[in-house]
């Protein structure tokens, strides 16, 4: 007959409390995501307060690899991202939007429409927020950036994305949606089901309609060298209404 070891009452307790804890804390951090999204930036939060304290961004480092969702993808590569000179502005300002340009995003159609007074110039298919929602109402462009990294989701959900390189990204926000929260319009390489919803809030493109409504929308591009153009009275945002539904997919 095999002696079973003893072991004292007080040890027992000890990692059975310590296994309730690590549940408690997996279970919190689960209930964090889905009752408050809003605390968690949806782009790299050190380059958000970098252009929220009104400084641009240097050039980000070459990246080859991404992560979206347990999937490795191939961002893009940082030579790809350039701004057409011909839709350059100059360093005259202010800059006057004499074509009252506005941009509409309708979810539940899954489209994007740009407007110059009531003519639509544009409209595209994208992707909005399936796992937490995209905000509605009236933003404006605050800040217009080439490219940028955004991480979040968790790995225990299946959720987690690293994606550097995400191209031509157009941050927007309002007094209730605050810039920190970091949502955009913006390039995708790591899926193509556009016209369906497929992001964690922001608004998916196909990179190459993102770079035509980056280069069409305010604020305008006036240095060719930076990484990014900060909005301001004498060059400001386009302004930006979301709509409508995301569908239940």
């Amino acid at each position: 007959m095999v002696k079973q070891k003893y072991i004292p009452p007080l040890v027992i307790q000890f990692t059975s409390l310590l296994a309730l804890a690590s549940v408690s804390i997996f279970l919190i951090s689960i209930l964090w995501q889905i009752i408050r999204p809003e605390a968690i930036p949806l782009a790299d939060s050190s380059t958000l307060k970098l252009l929220a304290s009104g400084k641009t961004v240097p050039t980000p480092p070459e990246e080859t690899l991404a992560w979206f969702h347990g999937r490795q993808v191939t961002p893009p590569k940082l030579a790809e991202l350039q701004p057409d000179q011909s839709v350059l502005g100059v360093n005259n300002l202010p800059i006057i939007d004499t074509l009252n340009k506005h941009i509409e995003v309708d979810l539940t159609k899954q489209k994007v429409y740009a407007y110059e007074g009531e003519r639509k110039v544009f409209e595209f298919p994208v992707s909005t927020g399936k796992w937490a929602p995209t905000p509605t109402g009236e933003f404006t462009i605050w800040t217009k950036i080439r490219s940028t990294l955004m991480h979040g989701g968790d790995p225990k959900l299946g959720t987690y994305y690293y994606l550097p390189n995400v191209p031509y990204v157009m941050f927007f926000y309002n007094d209730e949606v605050p810039k920190m929260r970091g949502f955009s319009l913006h390039g995708t390489y790591w899926h193509d089901n556009f016209g369906h919803p497929m992001s964690h809030g922001c608004i998916n493109m196909k990179s190459s309609d993102a770079k035509i409504l980056y280069e069409w929308a305010f604020p305008q591009i006036t240095d060719p060298k930076a990484w990014s153009t900060l909005a301001s009275a004498q060059n400001p945002g386009t302004a930006i209404v979301i709509y409508g539904e995301t569908p239940k997919e």
